[in-house]
């Protein structure tokens, strides 16, 4: 099974925020979506980082007024692992545990067509193992 498999039944949107947006928009953009990590964009469109509810957390042991008028792009994490549609889901979930992360933006070339998370690969495995034993259980009883 590969990425975009996800991707259909989940669809293509992705929530975004630019580079130059406050961590408090950030937070509402989570918020009122109610998700886990928005990707941050460059003017162009580009993936330029990724800000998680893990981000946030890590950040507000300071000052929490000034993190929250502070732009996005100062808590993100700027180096975001991505993969492509045709990235198989088991290489999407090793990459998910080694690095530690519950988001994987999705890329054709510089694009960003989708977003896939550790509850979407969660979904589709459950649905695929339903989908398996309905099938032995037809077998058995044919």
């Amino acid at each position: 099974m590969q990425v975009d498999t996800i991707l259909q039944s989940k669809g293509p949107a992705v929530h975004t925020v630019p580079t130059t947006a406050t961590v408090a928009e950030a937070i509402k953009t989570l918020n009122d979506r109610r998700i886990g990590a928005v990707v941050v964009v460059d003017a162009k469109g580009g993936v330029a980082g990724i800000l998680s509810e893990r981000d946030v957390v890590r950040n507000l042991g300071g000052d929490p007024a000034k993190l929250l008028a502070a732009p996005v792009s100062t808590i993100m994490t700027s180096t975001v692992i991505t993969c492509a549609r045709d990235t198989g889901v088991s290489e999407l979930m090793e990459q998910m545990t080694r690095y530690r992360i519950r988001h994987i933006p999705i890329v054709e070339g510089k694009a960003l067509v989708g977003i896939v998370s550790i509850g979407d690969v969660v979904k589709r495995k459950i649905e695929e193992a339903e989908q398996e034993a309905a099938a032995l259980k037809q077998y058995i009883a044919s």
